[in-house]
């Protein structure tokens, strides 16, 4: 599909074409192939899904039309498969979107990026760490990707502003998840861009989110994951990232942290370890330089490393004399089956034990005083970072703090530095 250049018509068709029903991106592609165009696929659909013993439901004109309509209000466009200013990296994964929604500045989608991945419930070092990384990535030359939620994709995010960097939606660019990350969504786009293959209007469900992470990892030279527990979204994208044949990068942290979980995985599974920028730069840089980078042979962890999705991405058809590539199938009794998998923060079982977690805290410990046990671990900080990360005054910080240091679930080290008791 390279020098591809669609005509208005021919988007629209594109358009019905991956918005019908069961037409994912490889079904799309194998249609496409076959049939030379999305008007004569359209057309020949409904004949090959009553061969298979079923009904299907296109898209209509009208309601492409109207997403067409939708996005163009919003100030966005529709980038297909294969035009110039389609993603290198992303054209070259085997589910490439056949058309991406973009809203913000589309350059950013044509320069160098790494994705930076990780807990919703990072701890205050974490983001720390995040927003240096992000930083010295974007003077650089790398714009970050990640998928704007909260803790490490926010830090990721916030830090690169000024740089450039792109938020990849689960749901419609109008669905912005968590809300209270829109006001960033809509600063990022002055010099980044927010993305999402999902239709205006389309709230995110739970296997939306992996959906997302696949383009997280496509979009990028590298991901680095920075906290994650053991399973988690961050580590599918890891696994994403190491079947597209990309670099993985995990940043280490203490055993006892259960945050720290997946990076150490990843490591002992063949990720690079992270400690500063330079680590990703010097390992990515070359590619830039010689343009390669994507399209297969830079996966250096073993075959199967990271989390995998919880479900098939999609329902794909199942046609005759066209078969779509196998679907990633996965246990039923994986913990992500949940379609809410996407609300749930950290997985630390320690402080989910409420009979060890009322053993520590006195009974009258507030919520803001457990708010600021989530931002500690077993890597120590300053309580101005404290401050930072919790958005919250020094005084009440303080306050909170001696409650906690008393209780001893604080606990004080050298220089004044703050670290969480750890079971």
């Amino acid at each position: 599909m390279a020098g591809v250049a669609l005509t208005d018509r021919q988007r629209l068709d594109w358009l019905r074409l991956i918005r019908s029903e069961s037409v994912g991106p490889r079904t799309f592609r194998a249609l496409m192939n076959r049939f030379g165009g999305a008007a004569a696929a359209l057309e020949a659909l409904p004949d090959l899904a009553r061969q298979s013993g079923r009904t299907l439901r296109l898209c209509t004109p009208a309601e492409a039309e109207r997403e067409f309509a939708a996005l163009q209000h919003q100030g966005g466009r529709l980038i297909a498969l294969g035009e110039a200013a389609y993603p290198k990296p992303l054209q070259a994964i085997d589910s490439a979107p056949p058309l991406l929604a973009v809203i913000g500045t589309t350059d950013a989608l044509l320069r160098p990026c790494v994705a930076l991945v990780g807990s919703r419930n990072a701890s205050a070092a974490g983001q720390k760490f995040t927003a240096r990384l992000a930083r010295d990535l974007g003077e650089a030359g790398f714009v970050v990707v990640s998928g704007l939620a909260r803790g490490i994709d926010t830090a990721a995010h916030e830090a690169s502003l000024g740089t450039g960097t792109i938020a990849v939606l689960a749901g419609g660019l109008d669905e912005v998840y968590p809300p209270q990350n829109g006001p960033l969504f809509r600063r990022l786009l002055e010099s980044g861009a927010g993305i999402s293959e999902m239709p205006m209007g389309w709230a995110p469900r739970g296997r939306d989110f992996p959906r997302r992470n696949r383009l997280v990892s496509g979009l990028s030279l590298g991901t680095v994951v920075v906290e994650a527990a053991r399973k988690s979204g961050s580590l599918i994208t890891a696994r994403f990232a190491n079947e597209q044949g990309r670099q993985v990068f995990a940043v280490p942290g203490s055993p006892l942290d259960p945050r720290a979980e997946g990076g150490n995985h990843l490591i002992r599974e063949g990720a690079t370890l992270c400690a500063e920028a330079a680590h990703v730069i010097e390992a990515l840089l070359p590619l830039v330089e010689f343009e390669q980078g994507f399209g297969g042979g830079g996966a250096v962890m073993r075959d199967g490393a990271g989390e995998a999705p919880p479900q098939a991405l999609w329902d794909e058809l199942d046609l005759p004399g066209i078969t779509p590539a196998p679907k990633t199938e996965l246990p039923a009794e994986t913990a992500w089956q949940d379609k809410s998998w996407q609300d749930k923060t950290w997985q630390d079982k320690a402080w989910q034990d409420k009979a060890w977690q009322d053993k520590v805290l006195p009974s009258e410990t507030s919520d803001q005083g457990i708010s600021l046990l989530e931002l500690l671990g077993a890597a120590p900080i300053s309580i101005d970072d404290l401050v930072r990360a919790s958005g919250r005054s020094a005084r009440d910080v303080s306050r909170e703090l001696l409650e906690l240091e008393l209780s001893g679930a604080v606990l004080r080290q050298p220089g004044g530095l703050l670290t969480r008791l750890m079971p």
